[in-house]
């Protein structure tokens, strides 16, 4: 199950965090690349979990149901 939240970063900034994909079956990196295209934002992987730039909760949780995913947003 893939679990979507928002957290607040240094001076206010909002990042998306998309945590819970299995990095052994999936690519993260190409599920990363097709979430910061929808969203027009930058973002990055760390320790196993996508940070999109900004508050992008309902289009990552539309794109990943799309994908084919079960999401639960926090």
């Amino acid at each position: 199950k893939i679990k979507i939240y928002n957290d607040k970063r240094r001076y206010g900034k909002e990042v998306t965090i998309v945590e819970g994909i299995n990095v052994l079956d999936i690519d993260i990196e190409e599920v990363a690349s097709t979430l910061k295209k929808k969203c027009a934002a930058g973002g990055t992987i760390k320790d196993g979990k996508i940070e999109l730039q900004g508050d992008h909760r309902k289009t990552v949780k539309r794109t990943l149901e799309e994908m084919g995913f079960t999401v639960e947003v926090r």
